[in-house]
């Protein structure tokens, strides 16, 4: 959001000191900053979400087309291999959809609320402003009668300029007064509106990898019976590529 004050006829009289007008434009700016992070923060927890959910979703379908492998048929160590990781993905996908869910409930609904909040301020804001202009304008208006000769009709209308100017300075100063009081408010709110769907979002977490870690242990103990290593199992592997790149089919003229 931005805020971009109206373009009028400044009065010789200072009617808002440099002081405040300076302590406005510092807390407002402290909003804007605030506005344009939450509605980051909730874009970005929203396509971290998705990315989450298109992960498991994509394991589970892996681990899907490796068990409908025609080998599973034939291999009963296979199969059994394939039938604990499509267990361990539909339980991870499982509860991958309990942490989204409870990441969209406790963190992401809430930045949503939070960020519906912003217009109403900036129609504050706008609405001081325009109160600003008018009193400005006024202010200038009297200005002008009181340079005048002091005429019969200019007392008039002087009298009468100041009149129309008393109840548009009181608005003034009442919205600027409550904009300079409850702006600060607002900002520092933030802090106890949000710690609490900060902490859900590491209970979610945590309790999700705690799953996680006691999924992947059974099934590396499902699937790892022969105990080998990473470096082991790649020189088995290495060894079993050289045999097929041995058969005469696939040996390069």
């Amino acid at each position: 959001m931005s805020w971009i004050p109206f373009k009028i006829g400044q009065p010789k009289k200072q009617i808002v000191s440099k002081t405040v007008e300076r302590d406005f434009e510092r807390e407002y700016d402290k909003l804007q900053k605030l506005e344009d992070q939450t509605k980051k923060l909730h874009k970005d927890m929203k396509k971290s979400t998705e990315a989450d959910m298109a992960m498991s979703k994509a394991a589970v379908k892996i681990s899907a087309d490796l068990l409908n492998n025609p080998l599973c048929e034939q291999d009963q160590a296979f199969l059994d291999s394939m039938t604990a990781l499509d267990t361990a993905m539909r339980r991870m996908d499982s509860f991958n959809q309990e942490k989204v869910s409870q990441i969209q409930k406790t963190v992401i609904d809430p930045l949503k609320k939070y960020s519906s909040v912003f217009p109403s301020l900036n129609m504050a804001v706008k609405r001081r402003e325009q109160a600003l202009q008018d009193y400005k304008r006024l202010q200038s208006k009297v200005e002008k009668y009181e340079e005048k000769e002091k005429t019969g009709p200019i007392m008039v209308k002087l009298h009468q300029a100041r009149e129309e100017l008393r109840p548009v300075r009181e608005e003034f100063e009442a919205k600027n007064k409550q904009l300079l009081d409850e702006m600060p408010k607002f900002y520092h709110s933030r802090i106890d509106y949000f710690q609490p769907s900060f902490e859900a979002l590491i209970r979610a977490q945590v309790v999700y990898f705690t799953e996680m870690h006691k999924i992947f242990g059974e099934l590396t103990d499902q699937m790892d019976q022969a105990g080998l290593t990473d470096e082991q199992r790649e020189r088995e592997n290495e060894a079993k590529l050289n045999e097929l790149r041995a058969l005469s089919i696939v040996a390069d003229d």
